[in-house]
């Protein structure tokens, strides 16, 4: 008896990908926003020595420097524009939410 996974695999054909314009549309907007991220990391950040960023790296490239340098695919070396990716938006809402319970305004 075939397990659910191999009748999957066995129904799938590329006749049927080119009639799901849906799923097309949602596999291109993906790529096309990973195109756009990618090309932002190598964008620099406005008013960044570079040198100094250079040697910076090259100093902690053992320590927490180089891991944070590693997760980020190298983004933040260069001290791209999209190198903090979602970590802002977190932060400010972790800030709004603790201000909330010392700012009754806020809470409205």
């Amino acid at each position: 008896m075939a397990s659910a996974a191999e009748q999957m695999a066995q129904n799938m054909n590329w006749g049927s990908f080119g009639k799901a314009k849906d799923l097309q549309k949602r596999l291109i907007f993906a790529i096309g926003i990973l195109i756009v991220y990618r090309i932002g990391t190598y964008i620099p950040v406005p008013g960044i020595d570079t040198v100094q960023l250079k040697e910076f790296f090259e100093q902690a490239s053992t320590g927490i420097g180089g891991m944070l340098n590693m997760f980020t695919g190298g983004a933040v070396g260069r001290m791209a524009i999209f190198a903090l990716g979602i970590m802002p938006y977190i932060t400010s809402s972790i800030i709004i939410q603790l201000m909330t319970a010392m700012v009754p305004h806020l809470e409205q």
